[in-house]
Formats: C-alpha cells, sequence, structure tokens
C-alpha cells in the first residue's frame, strides 16, 4: 500500500469517525437523553445489549434498574441499597433477629438497621446499648419495659405502626404479646452498631464475682448460683400477663418518666395528605423524647410521586414497608443512579443528594424515612423554584411563560404528587 493510499484511508476513517461523533453528539443533546457518550439501552443494539452470560434470574430480577437503567443515568456511587431479605438471620427459641450495619452497607453510616420477631411470650432479655433505639412495629404487638435515669418506669404495649425511644444507655426490654408475637424494625443512630454488640443483663451477671453480687442486692451469694452463664438474648418466656398488673408492679414511687418512650404514629394524623397520598411526620416536636432520631412514614398512591427534593442537615435512611418503588440519587459529577425497591428493602441517601421516590406498583408504596436528628427538615425543588425571581428560572429552564406561571404556584410544600 503506498503512502497516500494509506493516508487516504486514515483520512476518510477520521472523517467517518468526526461524523459519527457529530451524530453522537447531536444525538446526546435530546431531551432525555443525555450523556456523552450514550448511554442506556435506547442507544445500544439488541446484540450489543444482550446478556446471555451466566447470571442468576432471581437476583437480577430484584433490581431491574441495575440491569436496564434509564438513559439519565450516569456515573457511580457507592450502592443505596440493601435488604433484610438477604441478611443472616440469628434464631433462638424465642424469636429470631437479622440487621444491615456498615458491615453490608458501607454508605449507611449514620442508621443502622435490626429486624427482629418475637413469638407469643418471646423475650429480648433486658439489655441497653450504647447507641439510641429507634423502633416501628411492622406486624402484631409488643410490650416494652423501660426506666430513666431517675429512675422511672414506663410499661406498654405496642401494636402495628407504633413507635418507641429508647435514648442512649436505657435499660429495657421487649416480649411478644397476643397470640402471635410481634415483629418490628429498630434503628441505631450509628451504623457500625447492631443487635450483636448489646450490653445485656444475664452477660454482666454472670462475669460478676459472687461475693460482689451478694453486696450490691443484699442477699446471699448462693442465691445467684442458678443465674445463666450464657446470654439468653431471645429466649421463650411465659405469656405477658395484663398489662395493668405489669405497670402496677413496675411503678415507681417518683412517678412516671417526663415524657414517654412510645408514640402512636400510625394512628395520628397525617401530617400532610395529597392525591398522591399521604405523609406522617414524627420528631422531637410531636415525640419529645426522641432526641436524635426523625421519622417520616410516607405512603405513595399507585403512581404517586415523593417529589424531587433533598435533606440539608442529615442523611436519609429508608426502610420499605409494602409495594414497590423507584428512587433516583443525583450527585456531582454528574452522577445519578437509579433503584428499585421491594417490602424488606433499605435504602440510604446522603445529605443534601437530590432524590425521588415513585411508585411503581398496583397497590400502595409504604415506606419509612429516618434521620440521625431531631426534627425533620427538606428542600422541595419545585418549592424552590417557586420562589426564585422569575427571569432566574426562566433563564435556567428554558421554558416558556405558561410553563413559568404553573411552577410559580408551587410555592407549598407537595411532597406526594399524584
Amino acid at each position: 500500500m503506498t503512502d497516500l493510499n494509506r493516508r487516504g484511508i486514515l483520512a476518510g476513517a477520521a472523517a467517518g469517525a468526526v461524523a459519527l461523533g457529530a451524530a453522537a453528539a447531536a444525538k446526546a443533546a435530546e431531551f432525555g437523553n443525555p450523556n456523552r457518550p450514550l448511554q442506556g439501552a435506547i442507544n445500544s443494539s439488541a446484540l450489543a445489549n444482550a446478556d446471555p452470560g451466566p447470571q442468576n434470574p432471581a437476583l437480577r430480577d430484584v433490581l431491574p434498574s441495575f440491569a436496564n437503567p434509564p438513559a439519565t443515568d450516569v456515573g457511580g456511587m457507592q450502592i443505596p441499597w440493601n435488604s433484610f431479605n438477604m441478611a443472616h438471620k440469628r434464631i433462638q427459641d424465642g424469636g429470631w433477629a437479622r440487621e444491615v450495619t456498615t458491615k453490608a452497607f458501607p454508605i449507611s453510616k449514620d442508621i443502622a438497621g435490626v429486624n427482629m420477631r418475637l413469638g407469643p411470650g418471646g423475650v429480648r432479655e433486658l439489655h441497653w446499648h450504647q447507641q439510641a433505639e429507634w423502633a416501628i412495629v411492622t406486624v402484631g404487638g409488643i410490650r416494652i419495659t423501660t426506666i430513666d435515669s431517675q429512675g422511672r418506669s414506663e410499661v406498654a404495649d405496642v401494636e402495628m405502626g407504633d413507635i418507641w425511644y429508647f435514648p442512649p444507655g436505657l435499660p429495657h426490654s421487649l416480649q411478644g404479646i397476643g397470640a402471635n408475637g410481634g415483629e418490628f424494625v429498630i434503628a441505631f443512630d450509628d451504623g457500625a452498631s447492631g443487635e450483636f454488640n448489646t450490653l445485656m443483663l444475664s452477660d454482666w451477671l454472670a462475669h460478676t464475682p459472687p461475693d460482689i453480687l451478694a453486696q450490691n442486692f443484699g442477699v446471699p451469694a448462693d442465691k445467684f448460683k442458678n443465674i445463666p452463664l450464657e446470654q439468653l438474648w431471645i429466649y421463650q418466656g411465659a405469656q405477658a400477663g395484663p398489662l395493668r398488673a405489669d405497670q402496677l408492679y413496675a411503678a415507681s414511687s417518683l412517678g412516671r418518666p417526663d415524657h414517654p418512650f412510645i408514640f402512636r404514629m400510625g394512628a395520628m394524623k397525617p401530617t400532610l395528605t395529597q392525591p398522591g397520598g399521604e405523609v406522617r411526620i414524627v420528631d422531637s416536636n410531636n415525640f419529645p423524647v426522641s432526641k436524635t432520631v426523625a421519622a417520616a412514614l410516607v405512603t405513595l398512591r399507585p403512581g404517586g410521586l415523593r417529589e424531587m427534593h433533598w435533606h440539608p442537615d442529615a442523611d436519609e435512611w429508608q426502610y420499605f414497608i409494602k409495594g414497590s418503588g423507584r428512587m433516583t440519587v443525583f450527585n456531582t459529577g454528574p452522577v445519578a443512579q437509579t433503584v428499585d425497591f421491594n417490602p424488606g428493602d433499605v435504602g440510604y441517601v446522603q445529605k443534601s443528594l437530590g432524590h425521588y421516590i415513585k411508585n411503581t406498583g398496583t397497590s400502595d408504596l409504604i415506606f419509612l424515612e429516618l434521620f440521625k436528628s431531631d426534627h425533620f427538615a427538606e428542600v422541595s425543588l419545585s418549592q424552590w423554584l417557586a420562589n426564585t425571581p422569575r427571569q432566574l428560572v426562566k433563564e435556567h429552564l428554558r421554558v416558556d411563560d405558561a410553563t413559568l406561571d404553573v411552577i410559580h404556584q408551587l410555592k407549598n410544600r407537595r411532597d406526594v404528587i399524584a
């Protein structure tokens, strides 16, 4: 081949590449397909997008947004998804527990989650934590007991939708009640904490010299000869007796705690109700004892949207209770990643990162948002733009005046949209 021919071929190839690049650039500018180079299945051929290699369909189909992300996704981030469905259970005769902490979910630095079940009479033994414990009952009923630092007790029964909060260091117990016991989800305000590193009564007594036990309680040492030598953790106890009898026995002459440790979240009037769903917000404003965890219980109707927003004060930990949904998280870069959620799944969005959640199913989507904070706070994208000078919005969005008029009406927070 002559140099002239070689140069001609190279020039032709270069021209072709330029032409292809120009076409790609033009296509990349299309609305809904903004990435350069092009991304997403809509920019690929059937053969190029095929996946004929080894795969686990059951696992693949849990996250269809990973196998087939929208063309608007770009870049990568720590996966904001995990699931109790994949967590290892520790099972004993009174019930079981499984946890999602930073060991399996590194992004979740502020909050760790535990899913626990106690059968009828099943007892989570007397214990306490170095972290605060916030929990919501998802099935059945639970009896809680605790005392505050002044020795004032609370004994209460909680049912589905009810929550409790135990500040760091306050001892407590949990027991399944009724014919079926109960199940609940715990959140600790430290992502590295967990259910398997708690301070337990049985452990401490077994590792205290007998003479110290005798002196501390004012009884002979041999009275303690039958104490458990290993932790009870979750054991099968007797069925819980009448609530009032337990309350009277545990009552302190000092009275009741200043603030209750339980709150009827599911039964409260929604903080906000809209065609797309409703939101219940519980933080230290209406649950004063909850100083380190704020919560929102969100219900989205089919097709409903948890509007585009972010939280300026804290990371968001999510627990999906019912239905199916899809979330996209936006970060600097730009980076955008879409994730699917189903019951038992856990999500996490770092502070100030934009996101939305859409109900992709045919029934209500119910999920929990938790924040390591004493108050709930968010910034709404639509509210921000509605309260920004008109010309600035027009220059940024390049929309017509009629659209600006619609946006300007969105001055109130909407949260859930039909």
